[in-house]
């Protein structure tokens, strides 16, 4: 009865898995598609790509309610429990990369019958491969429960975050060139910013397989800072604490 129940909870398990590289697959068709929509001002598509956003929602929540459901009947344990909670935040992960997609085609159409320049768009063209590159790349070790690719996403970001400035810096000069007024050139900004925070996403992604693979967690840059300066509060005190004592101990030998 228990081996009975133990692989119903994994085909349960599977199931869920097979719903995340699906809603990955979504996802990036989506970010392609938003990517044509700004590139060849395709408003038919930009609706479209906002009512598929519907079905990316439906799905996601979905796949929450099985995860809670599988934690709630199952009681899973060690490293069953670590999937479980990272396919939870992968979930939500891949269901704000989608909402990013829904972003840029609506600061398309903000900025409808705008001409980009040559070299804005190509930048745009590339940002978009390697954001969609990257969630495949974070789904692809999840699939694999591949936890050294996933931890390897944050030194692969970099890539976007440079394009992300080489954005930025030719939007200003097209805007100083008056080939691109400021009201288009801030609309740019946020959707460079929308490519770049799909990228996030996927270091996120890679985070959470890691956790997945080795039970160790990632410590958050801020705590990390906080456990630092606590170090060093505490080296400086026992440092002083030991030149007080040197003193004392001076002052003693001198009577």
């Amino acid at each position: 009865m228990a081996d009975e129940m133990r692989k119903g909870f994994h085909r349960e398990l599977d199931d869920v898995r097979a719903d995340i590289v699906k809603m990955a697959a979504m996802a990036t068709e989506m970010m392609t598609r938003a990517t044509d929509t700004l590139l060849d001002a395709d408003m038919l598509m930009a609706q479209a790509i906002i009512d598929h956003d519907d079905d990316i929602d439906v799905l996601s929540q979905a796949v929450e309610d099985r995860c809670f459901r599988l934690l709630a009947l199952q009681g899973p344990m060690a490293a069953d429990l670590r999937a479980i909670a990272a396919t939870m935040r992968i979930n939500s992960d891949l269901e704000r990369s989608a909402d990013l997609a829904v972003n840029i085609v609506k600061g398309a159409r903000r900025i409808y019958g705008q001409v980009l320049p040559p070299r804005l768009r190509g930048i745009i063209a590339q940002m978009s491969e390697e954001a969609v590159r990257m969630i495949r790349l974070a789904i692809d070790a999840y699939t694999e429960t591949d936890g050294p690719l996933g931890a390897a996403l944050d030194d692969i970001d970099n890539r976007l975050d440079q394009l992300q400035s080489e954005f930025v810096q030719a939007m200003f000069e097209a805007h100083s060139d008056e080939a691109l007024p400021l009201q288009p050139a801030v609309q740019l900004a946020l959707i460079a910013r929308y490519y770049e925070r799909i990228g996030d996403h996927a270091v996120n992604i890679g985070e959470r397989v890691a956790f997945m693979a080795s039970g160790a967690a990632r410590e958050h840059p801020g705590a990390a800072r906080i456990r630092e300066r606590a170090q060093q509060a505490a080296a400086q005190a026992a440092a002083s604490g030991q030149g007080t004592s040197d003193q004392g101990a001076s002052d003693q030998g001198a009577n």
